[in-house]
């Protein structure tokens, strides 16, 4: 006979798996901003009960990936201008406390994350040849993994976990600026090796200058792709 104790731990990773694989869809915009999330789609979807697919939205609500409003059910978050100037002010804020610290910490293993990290994105990248296919969803999580190591001497975990909400949240702008207006990032990966460099040079200043200007770069395309859109 089955009990409690045995039910438990797969309904916990079903819920984790729906989690999963609804965050990456919200992130990689498959579901769109401001689409709405209803219970039979989701649990059609994954494959998954009623109680691991709340349970998943419940959390990325706290996320803010997914808003809830009584009586309506549960969107995947909208996105608006003044909503990516916030997300990169708040990004930059964290993002330059936590390199500086991580530049003053960080040691050979570091340097060495940082490297690696650039390098297998890089070749993703190239191998993508731009292409909007599974490849694609590679190229932004290695992505994701290079700006984190560049942090990761810090030596804050709890800035490394907000980080993360942030960049994911981002990712998604990122994500619609690439899809509008792929010609208005002519180099990126120049831009990431020169970030890279001055962060294994240990300059702070220009390392956290250039990193913003990657920040803020998203955030003007996305709003000149918004400015296109309307004309």
């Amino acid at each position: 006979m089955r009990t409690l104790k045995d039910v438990a731990p797969k309904k916990s990773t079903q819920a984790s798996a729906v989690y999963e694989r609804l965050r990456a869809d919200i992130v990689s915009c498959v579901i769109m901003p401001g689409q709405k999330l209803q219970m039979e789609m989701l649990r059609e979807r994954y494959s998954a009960g009623a109680s691991p697919v709340r349970e998943a939205l419940n959390r990325l609500v706290t996320e803010g990936l997914v808003t809830q409003v009584d009586q309506k059910g549960f969107t995947a978050a909208p996105v608006s201008v003044d909503q990516v100037l916030d997300l990169t002010l708040a990004r930059c804020w964290i993002g330059e406390q936590a390199l500086r610290a991580s530049l003053r910490q960080g040691d050979a293993e570091w340097e060495e994350r940082v490297i690696l990290a650039f390098h297998r994105w890089e070749r993703a990248l190239s191998a993508s040849g731009g292409s909007r296919d599974e490849a694609f969803g590679k190229v932004q999580a290695l992505h994701a993994d290079f700006h984190r190591a560049l942090l990761s001497a810090c030596g804050s975990q709890w800035a490394l976990n907000f980080w993360d909400v942030l960049f994911d949240s981002a990712q998604r702008y990122q994500v619609m600026s690439l899809r509008r207006s792929v010609e208005r990032r002519s180099d990126p990966v120049a831009e990431h090796r020169e970030i890279m460099e001055a962060a294994l040079a240990r300059d702070e200043s220009k390392a956290v200058e250039l990193h913003d200007q990657h920040m803020r770069l998203t955030a003007k395309i996305v709003m000149e792709s918004d400015g296109d859109r309307e004309k």
